[in-house]
């Protein structure tokens, strides 16, 4: 059951999904809905966002294709697959995203995060890469080793990436629709933008309404808008007091409330005292809790 390239062949992205559909018969829609289902294959995209397959991601689609032909379930052969992939280079890990990002080489840190897209799927890259620099940038500005001005740069540079991968997958297809958004006095949003982010690519229909978000407001919009559930992040104290003051006006929603962030991840009992639920720890697990959730509720 040998792929059609050799393992260490060419990560170039060169083919278009019906490039990739001509060759290997596997079509497009199929392949997206095993990245995103499997995180597997994970294709590069070109600057109008449109994928693009390297000659690897064709050998491992052969691989998972043999996979199949012998009876192997879809979702084992693609953790067989992932397994085989080879580890991204030593340049794509968050110690080096955080050195470039605290040197201000911006350049550097967006050539590093391409390569890190090309041999990682999107949802390792936000937790195996992005999400670790982001800590530890704060880390070391709370041991005073580093200005505020740097933490602000290197968030401000990473939340204009994962803005961009939201504006690349859309708002999800199908699924729950769900509102996420931060409480008043929330100003860090990029780990719920990352479990957006997830979340659209498991196909959940997510609108991202952004940081500092009067609760009342969010409530006539879940109204209106006739959402499934809504999810809220707070990172610190400073967003308890305003997520306590409105947890009247969410609850009388009778919908499903997630909580996470930091503070909720330090303290899970406080999700049931606003009269929600815990969502998880990182972006990967949140999509799996909430989905999960709704699923076996609907």
């Amino acid at each position: 059951m040998s792929p059609a390239f050799p393992p260490d062949s060419d990560t170039t992205a060169l083919f278009t999904p019906s490039e990739v559909e001509a060759r290997t018969g596997v079509p497009a829609a199929t392949l997206r809905q095993w990245e995103r289902r499997y995180g597997f294959p994970a294709p590069s995209r070109n600057s109008s966002g449109y994928r693009l397959y390297s000659p690897r991601d064709l050998a491992q689609i052969e691989e998972m294709l043999g996979h199949l032909r012998a009876g192997v379930t879809a979702s084992r052969a693609a953790q067989v697959v992932r397994a085989s992939v080879p580890p991204p280079p030593q340049g794509a890990s968050a110690a080096e995203l955080v050195r470039l990002l605290l040197t201000a080489d911006t350049p550097g840190a967006a050539a590093l995060l391409s390569d890190a897209h090309a041999h990682l799927s999107v949802e390792d890259v936000l937790l195996k890469v992005m999400a670790p620099a982001l800590a530890e940038c704060g880390r070391r500005w709370e041991r005073g080793e580093i200005r505020i001005a740097q933490v602000h740069q290197a968030a401000a540079f990473l939340r204009g990436r994962v803005s961009a991968l939201l504006e690349l997958a859309g708002r999800g297809s199908f699924g729950p629709h769900l509102l996420a958004a931060c409480p008043p006095g929330e100003e860090h949003e990029i780990g719920l933008m990352m479990v957006t982010l997830v979340l659209r690519r498991q196909g959940a229909r997510v609108e991202y309404l952004g940081a500092n978000l009067p609760l009342g407001d969010l409530a006539l919009y879940a109204r209106q808008r006739q959402a499934d559930a809504l999810l809220l992040s707070l990172s610190g104290e400073w967003a308890w007091e305003a997520a306590r003051a409105g947890q009247g006006e969410l609850t009388a929603l009778n919908m499903p409330l997630f909580y996470g962030g930091a503070l909720l991840n330090a303290q899970p009992a406080l999700a049931p005292a606003l009269g929600g639920l815990y969502a998880g720890p990182d972006a990967r697990e949140a999509s799996e809790i909430i989905l999960g959730h709704l699923r076996q509720n609907r």
